[in-house]
């Protein structure tokens, strides 16, 4: 009997996925764990495997479509299986060539590296093509795939012509004709950034916190970490946020708190969420453990998870059960901003850029490397005094940096 492959929930959060491309076709063998098919759930793009062995018989959607959880996508069995109750469809018989017009020569052969023209209607294209055609301004409809069926591919986009001016990163080129809009459907992620955000903004009584922190003395400490160890003992400012966040949160329980309706939950762990900006939206991918792990097991782990993140690689367990997080915006030049809470948490650390200030040292008016945070809270959890000493500790343990080693 042939057996359903369904749409799995590969995340802990994930409603439907969007099916982005197929790795098997109709009639190819089969071995439980091979990969059917990449997926793109609400936060990265992973793999569906086989859970049986034999062919792919059928694939019930088409890639692009967005499935729901448990819903089916295909099929696998042995060769002519019946598929729910229905005999595999036969070949296509060949019709008699006396009853109808002579059919035309046929073409000569397509080397299988040559490009093929994309058809009317959605282009097929790999994600690494269509991000790489949106930073060089590149009209995905324009370009001739040479990948499977005519999908474009990384080599396509590499080699076609940008349109009119230099396109910058983030900037698609202008086009001379066409519509004068375009609608795009919603990621995953997208999708699920909206429903968040409606689950925060509206239900969540927030206030803000906002203090000033002067950040001479972590600079100086950097630099000396760097002229000791060289590349080994480089360490960012983000780094010396996480471990102070940790810190704090450690002598400050009632901030490390989750909102759950009927009750608060308290965390004797402080794992810390660290916003990170991918293509088409956020993702926060989780320092566990913080308050214990050294600046340097800090910096390690934030690049390694940093770098999953933007490539989409993130496994469940690294973007989910974080207790408090961190949204940083300084290396934009964003001097302040308030962050929206990621609910059952109970705050958000919004990190500004790092300037010089004026400031009055001894009596006298002399610039200052200064930082503006700003903390988001929960009311339900978090009072107003209770969020001052919060960050009463951070701005200490920030301005005494030797604290954080």
């Amino acid at each position: 009997m042939a057996t359903k492959i369904v749409m799995e929930a590969l995340s802990p959060t994930m409603e439907e996925g969007r099916l982005v491309e197929w790795k098997k076709t109709e009639g190819d063998a089969v071995k439980v764990g091979d990969v059917l098919a990449e997926v793109e759930t609400d936060k990265a793009v992973m793999e569906l495997v086989a859970r049986a062995a034999g062919t792919l018989l059928k694939q019930a959607v088409a890639a692009g479509t967005t499935v729901p959880v448990s819903n089916l996508v295909g099929w696998i069995g042995q060769p002519g299986e019946a598929i729910d109750g229905e005999a595999a469809a036969p070949a296509a018989p060949v019709a008699p060539t006396a009853a109808k017009a002579p059919a035309p020569a046929p073409a000569a052969p397509v080397s299988t590296a040559a490009p093929v023209p994309i058809a009317e209607g959605r282009v097929k294209a790999s994600p690494l093509a269509r991000k790489m055609a949106a930073d060089k301004g590149v009209d995905l409809a324009r370009v001739a795939g040479t990948g499977p069926e005519g999908r474009v591919v990384k080599r396509d986009v590499e080699s076609a012509p940008v349109g009119g001016a230099a396109a910058r990163p983030g900037f698609v080129a202008k086009q001379e004709t066409g519509p004068a809009y375009t609608d795009t459907p919603l990621t995953q992620i997208r999708k699920t950034i909206a429903k968040r955000l409606v689950q925060s903004i509206g239900p969540i009584p927030t206030f803000y916190l906002t203090t000033e922190i002067d950040m001479e003395r972590a600079a100086d400490l950097r630099e000396q970490m760097k002229a000791v160890n060289g590349d080994q003992g480089k360490i960012s400012f983000n780094d010396l946020v996480v471990r102070a966040v940790g810190l704090s949160l450690a002598q400050h329980t009632a901030c490390n708190a989750w909102w759950q309706d009927d009750s608060i939950r308290y965390w004797n762990e402080v794992h810390i969420g660290m916003a990170v900006a991918v293509p088409d939206g956020l993702i926060t991918p989780v320092i566990r453990n913080a308050d214990q792990k050294s600046l340097f097991e800090i910096g390690a782990e934030s690049k390694v998870l940093a770098g999953k993140a933007r490539e989409r690689k993130l496994k469940p367990e690294e973007y989910t059960g974080s207790t408090f997080s961190i949204s940083n915006l300084g290396m934009f030049d964003i001097e302040h901003f308030t962050a929206v809470i990621n609910p059952p948490e109970a705050g958000i650390l919004a990190i500004g850029s790092i300037a010089p200030v004026p400031a009055v040292v001894d009596g006298e008016v002399v610039p200052r490397k200064r930082m503006r945070v700003t903390m988001s809270c929960d009311h339900r959890v978090i009072d107003g005094a209770t969020g001052a000493e919060f960050l009463k500790t951070l701005k200490l343990l920030l301005e005494n940096p030797a604290a954080l080693l």
